[in-house]
């Protein structure tokens, strides 16, 4: 028993460790090529130093649209989420992995991001966004639009929470064209 759950834990860090590189090696040469930090350094650099982050759904999507490594993967559902400390206040952080399909949004990218906005909502924490997306991903976004609580419900979500006092701040990163210009 103790063996197989050393396993699962082994088997865990090692998806965890796949997750976090983001997208594909030649994405992630490129996107650093041009100058470019990768999503989880940004993440860092925004955080207070040394301060926790308390990240959301890694594993969102694992599996989904494709092997991890091929082509059709897309590691954390292509955003980075999760708490963590900007001068000393609780943040909810959202940021686009441009290195898995450009940052664009898949419907668990959607589903992802409407989770930490219900977070920071429920606790009403701050949202910080660091954008750096394409908008939906063309060939599914059929399934990203589709009822209440899709790509468009994001746009509510930030008017709501500004509307209630609760800060919506953006930063592009990069790209942000169609949809991800929503966000700012």
């Amino acid at each position: 028993m103790a063996s197989e759950m050393r396993d699962l834990v082994d088997q865990l860090r090692e998806r965890l460790a796949a997750v976090r590189r983001g997208g594909s090696e030649s994405a992630r040469a490129k996107h650093t090529g041009r100058g470019k930090m990768l999503v989880r350094d940004r993440v860092d650099r925004l955080l207070d130093p040394g301060s926790p982050f308390l990240e959301l759904n890694a594993l969102a999507a694992f599996g989904m649209y494709g092997a991890e490594g091929d082509d059709f993967a897309v590691p954390s559902a292509g955003v980075v989420t999760g708490i963590g400390r900007v001068n000393g206040r609780e943040v909810v952080v959202v940021a686009n992995d441009a290195t898995v399909k450009g940052g664009t949004y898949y419907p668990m990218t959607v589903k992802k991001h409407l989770r930490a906005q219900q977070v920071a909502a429920d606790n009403a924490l701050p949202c910080v966004y660091l954008v750096d997306s394409g908008g939906a991903f063309l060939p599914m976004q059929d399934e990203v639009f589709p009822d209440a609580d899709d790509f468009g419900r994001i746009i509510y979500n930030q008017a709501t929470m500004s509307a209630l006092g609760i800060p919506q701040i953006a930063a592009v990163m990069g790209s942000c064209t169609a949809g991800g210009a929503y966000v700012p």
